[in-house]
């Protein structure tokens, strides 16, 4: 790729690196090795397997591309761009971009993940002029499932949470029924299947005030239903339908409080086939691919290339 620049992603669920030059991207990227039965890793694991993962992934994208004029480098810093956000395992792609960069004497660029994930989902949409201007988007991946206010600020953007739960997250409520169902964590894709052999069920209905709702008490009647024999594809269908129902009413009251502004969907949940074909439907939703839904580098890329093409960076 001429004029390209790297972007390194180093999440708490994916190892992930990627390549854009203004108009194509490419991300190589891999999901962190969790044991069986369990619900996530700590902090100094997922460190451990991202410093291991990244050569090889870095090679892998080499065999691919063409990375010998390297115009900039970015990486992910944090979670979300506000003060105090911060988790280690952002830290082995942090210092392995700023490492390259140093190298290659070229400006390094540092964003949250949060942005990354926007930008991604914007240009995967087709919509990468949605950076430049208000628009609603949500972030639902396993930690996160929050209602956003985004506006542009200079190459990139601001995100201000207006809503989502109080919580935990549709990501952590579809792992949670994943491992009670024995699936693989992280759960997404197997309940997704597992949702398509189920007949239909009445979901719950979750309360929404001032656009926030509370998901835990979802989480009990899962169990509950485990408890008492249902079958997993109804269980599945159940968590799936009621995520899918609070997400399009919250997203409804949020048009009307914020009319005109298109909805961007983005983060791993938001590859849920039946949450796509819902908020599509009834709110008119944005969404990228499924690839590019999950966590993966190519939105910091995107940012590193907006940034570099405007002269943000030195």
């Amino acid at each position: 790729m001429s004029g390209a620049v790297l972007g390194l992603d180093t999440s708490n669920y994916t190892t992930s690196v990627a390549v854009f030059d203004g108009r194509t991207g490419c991300n190589v990227g891999r999901l962190l090795d969790v044991p069986e039965g369990t619900l996530g890793l700590r902090q100094s694991d997922a460190l451990f397997q991202h410093v291991k993962r990244l050569p090889a992934l870095m090679r892998e994208l080499a065999g691919q591309n063409d990375l010998h004029m390297l115009r900039a480098v970015g990486a992910s810093t944090r979670p979300r761009a506000v003060e105090g956000s911060y988790m280690p395992c952002f830290l082995a792609g942090t210092s392995q971009a700023q490492a390259l960069a140093g190298v290659l004497g070229v400006p390094f660029l540092s964003c949250s993940h949060q942005q990354g994930h926007l930008a991604a989902a914007a240009w995967s949409a087709g919509r990468l002029e949605l950076l430049d201007k208000p628009f609603l988007a949500w972030h639902l991946s396993g930690g996160t499932t929050e209602l956003l206010l985004v506006k542009p600020e200079g190459s990139n953007v601001t995100a201000e949470i207006i809503g989502g739960t109080t919580d935990i997250s549709a990501g952590q409520l579809i792992d949670r029924t994943g491992v009670l169902l024995a699936l693989a964590f992280p759960a997404g894709k197997a309940l997704d299947a597992l949702y398509q052999q189920g007949g239909a069920v009445k979901p719950f209905r979750v309360k929404i005030e001032d656009l926030k709702f509370s998901l835990s008490g979802m989480e009990n009647k899962v169990k509950a239903m485990a408890q008492a024999g249902e079958e997993p594809a109804s269980i599945a269908r159940f968590t799936l339908d009621t995520v899918a129902d609070v997400v399009v009413r919250t997203t409804k009251q949020a048009q009307e409080c914020y009319p005109g502004l298109p909805v961007l969907c983005s983060g791993g949940v938001a590859s849920n086939s039946h949450l796509r074909q819902e908020m599509t439907a009834r709110c008119g939703a944005l969404f990228a691919e499924p690839r590019y839904s999950t966590d993966n580098a190519l939105g910091v890329a995107i940012l590193t290339h907006r940034a570099l093409e405007r002269g943000e960076l030195e």
